[in-house]
């Protein structure tokens, strides 16, 4: 078995590159533009107003690219599983077409920055597919199938695959992409510090001060006033009562890289059924080619042991491939909104000047773009085709209440579930070395984590947020929140929101 060649760390193939390192904000400033996240859609969208002669200002909480987009399986594609059957039924078949030609506009939008910038980032056309390996998943392709000529997809049903495995039925769609998202962004950062925009790293913004011209507040105190601040840090970090932790999904999936004995597929694959499965080919930084996989999504913070998903992606390649090695591992964090269609503008309808990008599901590269271009338009003037589809305020009664109650009562549930006696907690003393887990400790309840040299790290266990009880991710060695999905070091500190506070530490004698 190859469990053994799954490392210790987690860490992403894209994540490879010497990236340049930024300061910390730390003084009070004034911007054209702040732009808060410093994924796809953040960099893009500050790349986008550099380039149309506005002051920007780019700040990430941690360090550039480390957030989802530095963990992504990388498709540039319109097609995103069997999403047209759903959207026909959630937004209607004219919205859906739209959806199709904005996802084919990100792909266009990118192949002209890459042209604009030079930039080699092993973008490739690729077919995109998915397939199926039962009777029930044929007939849902078929159905798709009969969207796609509806809709004038480029794409078609199909039998010819180049899978290991045999499959029931397939659905092709033309002329899709992929590329390594990091060599493609970089880039974009080096036009911006070119061209006099603030980039700052480690600035963690906490609030906004509402007005014409808001103030992003930092965990530090310090201020940047601008005329307009668009939110691209994944989860929205400041409501502005949109309450948008209500009206999204949050989930985790896993990835591998992987190098094997046989030759990897062309295209790009997506599985029907459930576990999902997702497979690429990828150059590694030595220009090898490895298999990436990905899949095991499950809702963040509800899974007792996230390393036994990188198991699973194991076996599933063993079954079909000789591994070689395992040089890579990752997981990544993704909101889905009600409908599945991300929110992108203003964040509520009074607040014209404070601007969402969040909601990709699991395909930021296309969507993060489309945000871009949508915002970059709005504060421009200009009259974007699909800013009626991707607005905020939208609510579809067809299946947003049940959506929303059916999230709400998951979240309900966790929340409760967190306060009642569960079994019993872990004694400290029978921590291993790089463990982590709940336990009791003179009568307190907390989170603690023993590193390799014995040294125990003690948090409060409930979530600086809306105070659910954390759970321990023993794959990422992490606690994450299974309402809302913020994530926590084993020192306490917020590794993605909607938190913003750090949690309280737990001293004991």
């Amino acid at each position: 078995m190859g469990e053994h060649l799954i490392p210790k760390q987690s860490s992403s193939l894209w994540r490879e590159l010497q990236i340049e390192t930024f300061p910390a904000l730390s003084e009070d400033i004034a911007s054209d533009i702040t732009v808060v996240g410093s994924g796809i859609a953040g960099i893009t969208t500050a790349y986008r107003l550099v380039k149309s002669g506005y002051q920007v200002t780019l700040i990430e909480a941690g360090r550039i690219l480390e957030g989802t987009t530095g963990y992504t399986t990388a498709k540039v594609s319109a097609q995103h599983g069997l999403i047209y059957q759903q959207l026909e039924k959630t937004i209607g078949l004219e919205n859906a077409m739209l959806y199709y030609q904005a996802n084919l506009a990100a792909i266009q939008a990118i192949e002209q920055n890459i042209e604009e910038l030079g930039i080699e980032c092993d973008f490739s056309y690729q077919d995109a597919f998915v397939y199926g390996e039962t009777d029930k998943a044929r007939k849902l392709i078929e159905k798709e199938a009969e969207l796609y000529e509806r809709l004038d997809i480029d794409g078609e049903m199909t039998d010819k695959v180049d899978l290991p495995f045999p499959v029931t039925a397939a659905i092709r769609m033309s002329e899709q992409a992929q590329f390594h998202p990091v060599k493609y962004l970089l880039p974009m950062i080096d036009f911006m510090k070119k061209n006099q925009a603030n980039i700052y790293e480690n600035t963690r913004a906490v609030d906004i001060e509402k007005g014409d011209k808001p103030k992003v507040v930092t965990k530090d105190g310090h201020t940047i006033t601008s005329n307009h601040v668009v939110i691209a840090s994944h989860f929205p970090f400041k409501d502005m009562d949109g309450l948008y932790f209500s009206r999204m999904h949050v989930e985790r999936s896993y990835s591998l890289a992987v190098k094997t004995e046989q030759s990897i597929p062309e295209g790009m694959y997506l599985n029907v059924e459930e576990p999902k499965r997702s497979i690429r080919k990828a150059l590694d930084k030595t220009g090898e080619e490895v298999l990436l996989v990905g899949g095991e999504g499950h809702t963040s913070g509800q899974s007792e042991d996230t390393y036994h998903h990188y198991k699973n992606l194991v076996k599933f390649t063993e079954e079909h491939y000789t591994i070689r090695d395992v040089p890579y591992r990752w997981s990544s964090q993704d909101m889905s909104t009600l409908d599945m269609v991300p929110y992108i503008g203003t964040i509520t309808s009074n607040q014209p000047n404070i601007y969402i990008a969040t909601g990709f599901a699991k395909w930021g590269m296309t969507q993060g773009t489309i945000a871009a271009d949508v915002i970059h338009d709005m504060i421009t003037g200009r009259k974007n085709p699909f800013e009626e589809l991707y607005d905020p305020s939208r609510f579809h009664k067809s299946t947003g209440v049940k959506s929303f109650t059916k999230e709400n009562a998951d979240v309900a549930k966790e929340f409760v579930k967190g306060k009642l006696p569960t079994k019993r907690k872990k004694d400290m003393k029978d921590l291993e070395p790089d463990q982590g887990a709940s336990v009791k400790v003179e009568g307190k309840s907390a989170g603690a984590y023993k590193d390799e040299h014995g040294n125990v790290s003690l948090i409060d266990t409930t979530c600086t947020h809306m105070g659910c009880e954390l759970a321990w991710n023993n794959a990422e060695r992490s606690w994450d929140c299974p309402c809302h999905g913020s994530r926590f070091t084993v020192q306490g500190e917020v590794i993605e929101g909607p938190a913003t506070q750090p949690l309280n530490k737990v001293n004991v004698e």
